[in-house]
């Protein structure tokens, strides 16, 4: 049993990772060159946490910093599989910019599969939603088609909805869960306790307690001391003492061993916005607090002064019980609901351990360990890839597709997300349940090739007669509809993987929504398969917002649940219409009517605009504080009051260079588009009127500089006169498709035109573009 690992830092310890948005420097510390070449060795630990996490051999007398961690004992999921790592990150030769590329990717899948592997884990992703279309996604596509098991990481830009990475329905999506409690409570000198994360010895003498600020160097930058940066504090200050550090930028660890380089004997960190609390293991003890406890700390310490003292003790048995329990999901792991697919393809698929979770580590960039605890949905992928080894290795005639579905269907809820699965997918993964899943939803090749057709995809023989499925419709061990206007059917096929006949019967419940499933009962042979359909039916289940419920097959000693998403529509719209080049033209298109009626639509627009015409060369940008140089350029563009929508259009001249596109309002960044694509697009509709700036990064350009077009669109609420919608009002049944013709005349086909279709009482609307 092989695992293929390829390998790109999802933000372990600190770092937030946006695809092409960051400096990546857990990749610039770790220069591993020979003459001028880069070697395949693992600089930062990312790869060695991950492939030890999932097929790590058992390890006995495990230490961090000369103490027994835990009971001292290690092990992978899968401790008898074999591990071949594809490294596609890399340093590079001086002069060239590092990065993790998607031809690397790609051939390192490629390679892989034509090594022979049974799975591969992919803990690597962006900020920003790729399609099931880009390079990488339809490389997995043809790895799970040969038989390969693909796990990929969620990502870390969570808990905002639709952060996360990886929809395809080929790969199983991972979402990072806790999966242990470990607490302490910083204790003040005025008797205020907060509950934190901490895996440390506790600190029991009450000992003076300061601020990083207070503390800092004169040479230090207030915003670096805040952070606990190396060679930010003076010892002077800190000498003996507790110091209270802010998290971000530098690694959570690298703060600890800055305050004890200072002397300092413990630290406290705090959040500056609510996100995880991680109980990293620290040089001196340490706790890590959220958000809500980091002002009442500084106006203690700013009240007491030279009086302040703090200890880092166990919790209280009511401390402990109120604590959070697990597993729970992440504040960073990555949530949907997915943009890409329209909302009908349900992600994440999973969760599994992905906070703190102690693994091997290179030890060049852990402070000379050779163990760490490392969180993030990076480290929860591997978990899934080696459970899925053991699950391959079980069932080696299992498509890829049966190995998800019995991990999903067997999972169990977390505490808190148990009733959101775009945070925690089907649930915690729980593995021996589902090496007997009873049943599974098979998805063959095939069916994911007509999925692909559905998209507009087209086959070379014998696949060019294959007839289009809808992502909601596609065989999968969970059902998902993003626009659900009034009543909707989708078909699903269960296969029993049982060794005797069974009948299991099917409940169904999503709140708001009558639900009818035919046949409500399926007596299958071993090795049989049963179809069936649910009709779902909206009663009053709010429109715009997700329904969710689950669908579950119960007999034979087994439940097999799949979680269910809906969200009700009064109409049910293309996301865009697009019209080729041209002076005038048409258009035909499909909506569904979630009532009996007449339809009204309007357009807003035509804008015409024509493209920008600019260039960038390779080069990292910083999300925090965008520099504009050779390899990022800057665009303004001013948004009025009630604006209609507006949109920023990338289009590269080089369709193998990788380009991105970030907006910013007022300083903050507000929407960013960096797949691995050479194009990008933001489309904001209704936006706050305003200054926006628009930045163009080169994340990679393998032509040198490469040339675009920026297209700024800003349509007003009113039409232009140069388009409209046929029949208009149009009669309309609920859920019965109704075909509608968009028109444009009068455009000048030299430039590019967008404007947006809007329908009386819907909040749904369909864009428009034309060239």
């Amino acid at each position: 049993m092989r695992l293929g690992r390829a390998v790109r830092q999802e933000p372990a310890l600190q770092r937030q990772a946006h695809r092409g948005a960051l400096l990546r420097p857990w990749l610039q510390q770790a220069q591993h060159r020979q003459d001028g070449i880069p070697l395949p060795r693992d600089g930062d630990g990312h790869g060695s946490h991950t492939a030890s996490t999932a097929a790590g051999n058992k390890v006995t007398g495990v230490t961090i910093d000369g103490s027994v961690f835990s009971n001292g004992t290690a092990t992978g999921m899968a401790p008898g599989a074999k591990v071949a790592a594809y490294k596609v990150c890399w340093t590079g030769k001086p002069g060239i910019n590092p990065g993790c590329y998607n031809s690397d990717s790609v051939a390192a899948i490629n390679a892989a599969v034509a090594d022979g592997v049974d799975v591969i884990n992919y803990s690597i992703g962006g900020s920003s939603e790729s399609d099931v279309l880009d390079p990488v996604a339809q490389a997995f596509r043809g790895a799970s088609n040969a038989g390969v098991y693909v796990a990929n990481s969620a990502g870390n830009s969570g808990p905002g909805a639709s952060t996360l990475d990886h929809p395809a329905p080929w790969v199983t999506t991972v979402a990072a869960s806790t999966h242990r409690q470990a607490f302490a409570a910083v204790e003040l000198g005025n008797g205020a306790r907060y509950v934190g994360a901490s895996t440390t010895p506790s600190l029991t003498t009450a000992t003076p307690f300061i601020t990083s600020l207070s503390a800092k160097l004169a040479s230090a930058s207030e915003a670096s001391a805040k952070l606990c940066a190396a060679g930010t504090l003076d010892p002077a200050k800190v000498s003996g003492k507790v110091v209270q550090c802010d998290r971000g930028v530098v690694d959570r660890i690298e703060k600890s061993f800055e305050v004890k380089r200072a002397g300092g004997v413990g630290m406290v960190m705090t959040n500056t916005s609510t996100n995880s609390i991680n109980g990293d293991y620290h040089p001196i003890p340490s706790v890590h607090v959220d958000a809500p406890a980091r002002q009442p700390i500084l106006d203690y310490i700013a009240s007491a002064g030279s009086a302040a003292t703090a200890k880092i003790v166990p919790l209280t048995a009511q401390e402990q019980a109120t604590a959070p329990q697990v597993p729970e999901i992440a504040a960073f792991s990555s949530r949907g609901p997915s943009t890409t697919t329209e909302g009908d393809i349900l992600k994440p698929d999973i969760a599994a351990p992905g906070v703190d979770v102690l693994a091997a580590v290179a030890p060049p960039f852990h402070f000379g360990r050779d163990w760490d605890l490392i969180s993030g949905t990076s480290m929860a992928s591997p978990h899934i890839a080696g459970i899925g080894a053991l699950m391959k290795a079980k069932h080696p005639s299992w498509l890829p597709s049966e190995i998800k579905s019995a991990l999903m269907t067997a999972a169990g809820d977390t505490v808190s997300s148990a009733n959101d699965p775009f945070a925690q997918g089907a649930g915690q993964v729980s593995p021996n349940p589902a090496a007997d899943p009873g049943l599974v939803y098979p998805t063959t090749p095939n069916e994911y090739r007509q999925y692909m057709v559905s998209l507009g995809i087209r086959f070379s023989p014998p696949f060019d007669t294959l007839t289009p499925v809808s992502a909601s419709n596609l065989n999968q061990a969970s059902i998902a509809i993003g626009k659900l206007a009034g009543v909707e059917t989708v078909t699903r096929r269960v296969k029993n993987v049982g060794s005797s006949t069974a009948t299991y019967s099917a409940a169904v419940n999503v709140p708001g929504f009558d639900a009818v499933v035919t046949p409500s009962s399926l007596t299958l042979e071993p090795g049989a398969s049963g179809a069936f359909e649910v009709e779902f039916t909206r009663t009053d289940a709010a429109l715009g917002s997700w329904a969710i419920g689950s669908l579950t097959w119960t007999g034979a000693g087994h439940t097999v649940r799949s979680p269910v998403a809906l969200q009700p529509v009064a109409v049910s719209s293309p996301d865009e219409v697009h019209g080729d080049a041209s002076a005038s033209g048409s258009k035909q298109f499909d909506v569904v009517p979630g009532f009996t009626g007449e339809l009204t639509s309007t357009v807003d627009g035509l804008v015409g605009v024509t493209p920008e015409a600019g260039s960038v060369t390779t080069g990292e940008f910083d999300i925090a504080a965008p520099v504009v140089d050779a390899d990022t350029k800057k665009y303004t563009v001013t948004v009025p009051a009630d604006a209609s929508a507006a949109r920023f259009s990338l289009d590269a001249v080089d369709d193998t260079a990788d380009l991105d596109l970030f907006v910013y309002k007022g300083g903050d960044l507000v929407d960013l588009s960096a797949s691995g694509a050479a194009d990008e697009q933001v489309t904001m509709l209704s936006p706050s009127a305003g200054t926006y700036d628009v930045y163009v990064n080169g994340f990679a350009t393998p032509g040198g500089a490469t040339s675009y077009g920026l297209a700024n669109f800003v349509v007003p609420a009113a039409s232009a006169g140069n388009a409209t919608i046929t029949p208009n009002p149009a009669p309309v049944t609920v859920g019965q498709p109704t075909t509608l013709t968009a028109s444009w005349s009068g455009l000048d086909p030299a430039k590019r035109w967008f404007g947006v279709i809007r329908f009386a009482d819907a909040e749904a609307v369909t864009f428009f573009s034309v060239g």
